[in-house]
């Protein structure tokens, strides 16, 4: 057994039978559904129901962790005995990040004999995700504490982020685009194409007329930067927010262009992030050599 635990929170994506499997703790973040509070439990069944209520007009909002949620949090991992490696969303997507720090140092000063690692991993959703499955799976391997961090932060900036939305007024919501864009976006049927850069944003990188040249837009990248990458047992993991014909899709355009690729995991995408992009979101996760949006 590990003398450290690494923990993360519900943002990270994944589903909560791999998260139990693997006994990674979790922080969830709280949301509403039509003003009535609810939980973020990862649970696939739940996400499902929340994205078909999405289709049908529910309206989410979603609230940040405070201080206080993240000090119990730590406080009872720490209460193990054990060091900790803790996962959280990059720091310039996340409002509850500062809360997390403070709580960190806080907490710190109790448990003076033990380790609290924060990593500002710049990934999000699946990324997240994904580089939370690969520091496990290296302490499930017998890596040391030290060694898992490090991994983890020479590689984070190495998991590729592809997404596309099909509704652009979920992100003239969040801010993401102008009344403007969304309005003559929805008109000439654009679809933005978004990637996470180094610096932990999501960004809009091409805008595709229609769905289908935004998905091929993703493929493209996505085999791009496969290209130049040893692709046999690799990993990936497509979130899609009740539109798995698509995920399906690109799946399989992938394993036709490497048949030698490792598992491609498809789940539905958690709902914090949903509740900003909205039904019809595609998003796609892999280790690659360096992020490039094009």
């Amino acid at each position: 057994m590990s003398d450290y635990i690494i923990a993360t929170t519900s943002t990270a994506d994944l589903p909560r039978a791999w998260l139990d499997e693997h006994n990674v703790p979790f922080l969830s973040y709280n949301f509403t559904i039509n003003e009535a509070p609810a939980e973020d439990d990862c649970r696939e069944e739940n996400r499902k129901k929340i994205y078909a209520g999405m289709r049908k007009g529910d309206l989410l909002t979603t609230s940040m962790i405070n201080e206080f949620s993240y000090l119990g949090f730590f406080r009872q991992l720490l209460e193990t005995g054990k060091n900790i490696l803790f996962l959280d969303m990059s720091e310039k997507m996340s409002k509850s990040y500062q809360n997390c720090m403070q709580a960190a140092e806080a907490i710190r000063a109790e448990y003076p004999d033990r380790q609290l690692y924060v990593m500002d991993t710049r990934c999000i959703s699946g990324g997240l995700g994904l580089l939370v499955m690969e520091c496990v799976s290296r302490m499930e391997n017998g890596a040391s504490f030290e060694e898992v961090i490090a991994w983890g932060e020479e590689n984070k900036l190495k998991i590729a982020h592809r997404f596309t939305v099909d509704d652009l007024n979920y992100l003239k919501r969040g801010g993401r685009v102008s009344n403007t864009s969304a309005l003559v976006g929805s008109l000439l049927n654009i679809k933005p194409v978004l990637y996470v850069p180094d610096e932990g944003t999501l960004n809009v990188v091409q805008k595709a007329r229609g769905r289908k040249k935004a998905l091929e837009a993703i493929l493209d990248g996505i085999l791009h930067d496969l290209s130049a990458v040893d692709t046999a047992g690799r990993e990936m993991i497509i979130l899609h927010a009740d539109c798995l014909q698509d995920a399906e899709q690109i799946r399989d355009e992938v394993k036709k262009a490497h048949p030698d690729f490792g598992e491609i995991r498809i789940s539905s995408l958690g709902v914090v992030i949903g509740a900003h992009c909205g039904p019809g979101l595609l998003a796609v996760f892999y280790l690659c050599n360096s992020r490039q949006p094009e």
